[in-house]
């Protein structure tokens, strides 16, 4: 189904913030007609300019909505998958659009739907990046008037911007919620089950703006008509049985995006993920109260960082830094912080003593 987000502001934003500006008006001491009436009509004049202030205020700012809406809706597209459906951001005039691996999964081929929705096209996988939750896909027979989306720049992204979120939710194809830019640099990991890549994501932009299945692959965009990240998951809540959170989001930075999007289109390939790695394969380890002690090397790459540090199967790592290791999910939040190359202490435990080891760091 279908839905018109500008129409629907057109409707319904400037009645409920007329509403709350007739109330500010209200307690500043206007007449409720807003006109200079009234014994003293000079006294109610400042209070009308400032009304009439703010409700030029306002119809600047849905205008501003309705002219992003307009400007960006059309690069955003439904991703079908034998699986459902997720959304995607037409990345380039040579067809290739930019989504996240869990939309794709294990698949080759797609059908995608542009946001006017006239016909379905034919697109192949042309490379995943499961460890960043990137891919791209390519239309097979791009339509002539293809709209490529203008990314912007994640120095210029600042906490309490208004940005708006559009893809299709739930299947609701050209679907737009809107919100703030809530915090910055945020690192989470995503699940594995419903389709989730396990990845550990850093650098992420938490938002406000709603982000349902479906949103995901989508694009996080400015009042510049700029796409500032990619909507990816929201966070969930264990108090309410793993329930979506209320208006926090997260979205994988237009900085991190480009960067991986560019060496898929250019390479086929990721070749310079940016991500620091120990180069070891690990599992969670408890302790005796079974609580989450450390993470265990099951396998240490001959060459690889921590083989080089001196570290070896069946050492325990319970420290990066200052950073302490309990989970496997933990070990890769820690080193997402981090940039292959850097020189870190590692703390571990082998046959129940502690030791550290200075490592450098390599790359995923």
């Amino acid at each position: 189904m279908d839905v018109s987000p500008s129409r629907s502001l057109a409707r319904r934003l400037p009645s409920s913030l007329a509403a709350g500006l007739c109330a500010l008006a209200l307690v500043g001491g206007c007449s409720g007609s807003g006109s200079g009436s009234g014994p003293d009509s000079s006294a109610a004049s400042p209070s009308a300019a400032r009304q009439d202030s703010a409700s030029r205020a306002v119809a600047q700012l849905q205008n501003d909505y309705q002219r992003v809406i307009a400007d960006v809706l059309p690069s955003v597209v439904q991703i079908q998958t034998t699986d459902g459906l997720g959304s995607g951001i037409v990345y380039d005039d040579d067809g290739n659009i930019v989504t996240n691996a869990h939309v794709v999964g294990d698949e080759k081929s797609f059908k995608v739907s542009v946001a006017t929705g006239e016909k379905v096209l034919a697109a192949s996988l042309v490379s995943s990046y499961p460890a960043q939750d990137l891919a791209v896909i390519r239309l097979d027979d791009p339509p002539d008037g293809l709209r490529a989306a203008k990314f912007g720049d994640s120095e210029k992204v600042e906490v309490g911007q208004i940005v708006l979120a559009m893809g299709s939710p739930l299947g609701l194809s050209s679907s737009v919620t809107q919100g703030i830019v809530s915090a910055l640099g945020r690192t989470v990991s995503e699940s594995r089950t419903g389709g989730g890549t396990g990845a550990t994501l850093a650098n992420m932009v938490q938002t406000s703006a709603a982000i349902n299945p479906g949103n995901s692959g989508g694009a996080l965009v400015d009042l510049e008509s700029e796409v500032i990240g990619i909507p990816t998951l929201a966070a969930t809540d264990p108090a309410l049985g793993n329930s979506a959170a209320p208006g926090i989001g997260f979205a994988i930075p237009v900085s991190t995006v480009k960067t991986i999007a560019d060496q898929i289109i250019e390479k086929g390939k990721v070749t310079d993920s940016g991500r620091a790695a120990l180069d070891i394969t690990g599992r969670t380890v408890v302790d005796d109260d079974y609580q989450p002690a450390g993470v265990a090397l099951v396998s240490v790459e001959r060459g690889g960082a921590a083989y080089d540090a001196g570290m070896r199967v069946g050492d325990i790592v319970t420290r990066i830094g200052d950073t302490e290791v309990t989970t496997i999910t933990s070990l890769a939040e820690a080193l997402a912080a981090e940039t292959p190359g850097d020189r870190v202490r590692v703390t571990y435990t082998r046959g129940g003593a502690t030791r550290t080891a200075e490592v450098t760091l390599g790359e995923i």
